[in-house]
């Protein structure tokens, strides 16, 4: 059965040719300021942040030598996320420019709806609603399957996985260079208030002992705290559960 939704109402979007105009900028460079945005949203990962195609759906166009040219179509979403890039009056000007295109849109495809009979227009309110339900699902599972690679992180390979995953908490906390150090940092507080252990003590120690065994200087300054929890069991544990805790609550 075909969809009453994709029969009675499209999705409202705006050619990138156009969004050129209100903006003032260049078609290619604004394909190019797109194609970067698309590539940041993909890297991210994130089911928070949602689809590339909830911002921009990736089309083509045939200029007037019948040559087929990238372009856009940018939904009501890809729009606001251009004007947050934009500053002063050129950002006002187009986010009032493009949100009364959206709202003449929204007009013409509401028309068509009310000449529909009660019974019709209740069915079509039905599956849009079932589509919500449907996407709120999806987010769901998509981050309840991210708590279930959490859970099963494999012992064996436990550094590299732990590594993986501290990480992802930082790029959602920016990704910047200090976001990267604040996340490991709790980690080890995290370890040595449970363990009751002192990580940079343990590591003076083991340099100690590398130093009397004769080894390079430059393998005795790379010990790092991963290093000496990795000699510790019990450690390794306390370590192992606590980034599962921190992915768990960070959506990692």
């Amino acid at each position: 059965m075909k969809s009453l939704v994709n029969v009675s109402i499209q999705e409202s979007t705006l050619d990138s040719r156009e969004v050129t105009e209100m903006v003032g900028k260049r078609h290619d460079h604004l394909l190019r300021d797109i194609e970067n945005y698309s590539q940041y949203l993909k890297n991210a990962n994130d089911p928070k942040v949602g689809e590339v195609e909830s911002f921009f759906i990736s089309s083509t166009y045939v200029d007037s030598k019948g040559e087929e040219r990238p372009n856009y179509k940018i939904t009501k979403k890809g729009c606001e996320f251009i004007a947050h890039k934009l500053t002063g009056q050129k950002g006002a000007i187009f986010t009032a420019t493009y949100i009364n295109r959206f709202h003449e849109m929204d007009k013409q495809l509401k028309a068509p709806m009310q000449e529909l009979s009660p019974q019709l227009q209740l069915l079509i309110n039905m599956e849009l609603k079932q589509r919500e339900i449907e996407m709120a699902i999806t987010e769901t599972k998509q981050e309840v399957q991210g708590i279930r690679d959490a859970m099963v992180l494999d012992h064996d390979s436990w550094r590299k996985e732990c590594n993986t995953l501290i990480n992802k908490i930082a790029k959602q906390r920016g990704g910047t260079g200090e976001a990267y150090r604040g996340v490991r940092e709790e980690v080890y507080n995290l370890v040595e208030q449970r363990a009751g252990a002192n990580l940079k003590t343990r590591i003076v120690n083991k340099q100690d002992r590398m130093r009397r065994e004769g080894t390079s200087e430059s393998k005795v300054k790379a010990v790092s705290q991963v290093d000496v929890i990795a000699e510790d069991k019990r450690l390794k544990e306390i370590y192992i559960a606590v980034v599962k805790e921190m992915a768990i609550k960070y959506g990692a």
